[in-house]
C-alpha cells in the first residue's frame, strides 16, 4: 500500500443476484473486472463471519471469528457444481432487487443448502477431505458449536447443561457421537464457502486487485470463540463476563458506548505467545490480502466495564503487552499488512504504536469540514502520505445524504470553499472523490454509494440502530462504475 492506488467499498451482500442476497457468484466476479476495466487496485468489504438475525445481520457481531457466512454462497455456482439441480433456482420466490430481506433469503437459502449436503455423496469432493484436515483447529469446534446451538434451540451457550457448557470431555464425545451427521453439514457449508471464495480472491489476484478485509477486534460472549477459549476470556467460575468492552464518554456520547464484549485476558494470551491471535490474523491473511482492524486502539489500550453497568461511565483503562504482541505478530509475519482503524479519540501511546510500525491509519473526509477546518486532521492539506483516504465508511451517511440532511450550512459553505465552488448536493460526491483522489494518501477508498452519487436512503449502517441495517444492494442496472473514477485514477497517478 505504499504505492499510490484506489479502490471500493462494496460488501458483497450488495451485489445484485436474483437470491434476495449478494454472494460469491457471478455478480462477484463482473464486478472484479468492472474494478479492473477501471484500473482500481483494491475490492474492500466488510467482515465475511456469519450473521444472526438475532443481532440484525450485524457482521461484526457473529459466532465465531474463523468461518464464513454461508449466507454468501453462491446457488449459481452450485449448480455448475452439480449440486443443485436447475429447477431449485426456479422455484426462487420475488425478492426486493433494492435491500436485502433477511428472514426470507435465511429460509430459502437455508433449504438450498440443504439440497446441495444431499447431493453431496460423502466423497472427497475438489478436497472436502484436506479442507476439514487442514481447518480442524476451528472446524471441529464451530461445527459442534452450531450443531448444539440448534439442539438446544438456540440458546446461549452458557445456558446450556453445564457437562456442555463446561466442555467436558464425555460430554462432547457423546455429543459428537450424536450430531455427526450434523457436523459434517456445517462443515462441508464451510467448505463450499471458502472453496468460493478462494476462486474469487484468485480471480482478483490474476486482475491487480487487492482485497481488504475487516477485523472486529472483539468476538461476541455467545461464540464458539468464547465457548471453547474460554480461558483467555475474563469469565467468572459460572462462565459469565466479569467485565465487558466499551469506549468511555466523549463528544459523541456522555455515557459513552457499552459494547458488551468480553475482555481478553491478556496476561494468559502473552503466557501463550498470543497463539489464539496468530491463529486469527493468520486465517484473515488467507482471505484478504490486507487487513483492516477495527477499535484498533484496543490491541494497545482497552476501556473496561464491569459486567452489569448500564452504561460505559464507570470503566477504567487497562494496557495491553502491545510491545510483545506486535513483536510476536512480525516474527510470524514478516510483512503485517494492517490497516489501524484510528478514527475518533486515539491516545499518544496508540498513536506511537502505529509510528512505530508504520501502520497507515484512516482519514475520512465527511468529518473534515467542520469547525477549524485548516488544523483538521481529515481534510487533504493536513493527511499524511502513509494513510488510506474514505469520503465515508460504512458507519457514515453517503456523502449526498450527509450534504442534503446533516452538514450545516457552514459546513457547506467550508467545503465550497476549499473546492473552489459553490456546490449543489448532486455535486458533492465527485468534488470530494476528487479531494480524495488528488491527496497525497497513499491509497483512496470510495464506496459505491458514493461513486454513484447516491443519497441518505443507501446509507448501509446506523450506528445507533440496531436493525435494519446493512440491507442496501445495488440495482443491476447501477453495475457501472462512473467513467470519472477512471479519468481521476489516471489523472492522479492512482492507476
Amino acid at each position: 500500500m505504499r504505492v499510490r492506488g484506489s479502490g471500493v467499498l462494496l460488501h458483497l451482500t450488495s451485489l445484485p443476484s436474483s437470491y434476495g442476497i449478494g454472494d460469491l457468484g457471478p455478480s462477484a466476479h463482473k464486478f472484479a473486472g468492472l474494478l479492473s476495466k477501471n484500473r482500481q487496485s483494491f475490492w474492500q468489504v466488510l467482515p465475511l463471519t456469519p450473521t444472526d438475525m438475532a443481532f440484525g445481520n450485524n457482521p461484526y457481531s457473529s459466532c465465531s471469528a474463523f468461518a464464513g457466512n454461508p449466507l454468501l454462497i453462491s446457488p449459481d455456482l452450485l449448480l455448475e457444481d452439480g449440486l443443485l439441480a436447475k429447477e431449485s433456482l426456479q422455484k426462487a420466490p420475488e425478492f426486493p432487487v433494492d435491500k436485502v430481506d433477511y428472514p426470507k433469503v435465511t429460509d430459502f437459502k437455508k433449504k438450498l443448502l440443504e439440497q446441495a449436503f444431499q447431493a453431496f455423496n460423502g466423497s472427497d469432493m475438489c478436497g472436502y477431505g484436506d479442507f476439514c484436515r487442514e481447518n480442524a483447529f476451528w472446524l471441529d469446534d464451530y461445527s459442534l458449536f452450531v450443531a448444539i446451538k440448534d439442539r438446544q434451540g438456540g440458546r446461549a451457550w452458557s445456558e446450556w447443561p453445564v457437562e456442555l457448557r463446561d466442555r467436558l470431555p464425555e460430554a462432547l464425545k457423546k455429543a459428537m457421537e450424536e450430531l455427526n451427521e450434523r457436523l459434517r453439514k456445517e462443515k462441508f457449508f464451510q467448505f463450499l464457502f471458502f472453496k468460493q471464495w478462494l476462486s474469487l480472491k484468485e480471480e482478483c489476484t490474476a486482475k491487480g486487485i487487492k482485497i481488504i478485509g475487516d477485523m472486529p477486534i472483539y468476538v461476541n460472549y455467545d461464540s464458539v470463540d468464547v465457548w471453547s477459549h474460554h480461558e483467555i476470556f475474563k469469565l467468572d467460575q459460572d462462565k459469565m463476563p466479569i467485565s465487558v468492552s466499551g469506549v468511555p464518554p466523549d463528544l459523541f456520547s456522555a455515557t459513552g458506548q457499552l459494547w458488551g464484549n468480553p475482555t481478553y485476558r491478556w496476561d494468559i494470551m502473552k503466557s501463550r505467545s498470543f497463539d489464539w491471535w496468530v491463529q486469527r490474523i493468520s486465517q484473515n491473511l488467507k482471505l484478504f490480502d490486507i487487513l483492516r482492524v477495527d477499535h484498533f486502539m484496543g490491541l494497545v489500550a482497552y476501556w473496561e466495564v464491569k459486567a452489569g453497568e448500564k452504561t460505559a461511565m464507570d470503566g477504567q483503562w487497562i494496557e495491553v503487552p502491545h510491545r510483545e504482541f506486535f513483536q510476536t505478530l512480525f516474527r510470524h509475519f514478516y510483512s503485517l499488512p494492517v490497516i489501524a482503524e484510528d478514527l475518533g479519540l486515539i491516545t499518544p501511546n496508540v498513536r506511537e504504536v502505529i509510528r512505530h510500525y508504520g501502520l497507515p491509519g484512516m482519514k475520512v473526509l465527511l468529518f473534515a469540514f467542520g469547525e477549524g477546518m485548516a488544523e483538521n486532521p481529515y481534510v487533504p492539506h493536513n493527511v499524511p502520505r502513509n494513510s488510506i483516504i474514505y469520503t465515508g465508511t460504512h458507519d457514515n451517511n453517503t456523502v449526498r445524504g450527509w450534504f442534503e440532511k446533516e452538514a450545516t450550512p457552514e459546513d457547506k459553505k467550508r467545503f465550497s470553499s476549499y473546492v473552489g465552488k459553490e456546490l449543489r448536493a448532486e455535486e458533492a460526491p465527485v468534488e470530494m472523490i476528487r479531494l480524495a483522489m488528488s491527496s497525497v494518501a497513499c491509497t483512496a477508498i470510495i464506496p459505491m454509494q458514493d461513486i454513484l452519487g447516491l443519497g441518505g436512503e443507501a446509507r448501509m449502517n446506523y450506528p445507533s440502530k440496531t436493525q435494519g441495517n446493512y440491507q442496501w444492494r445495488l440495482l443491476p442496472e447501477q453495475m457501472e462504475l462512473d467513467g470519472r473514477l477512471r479519468e481521476m485514477t489516471e489523472i492522479y497517478g492512482r492507476s
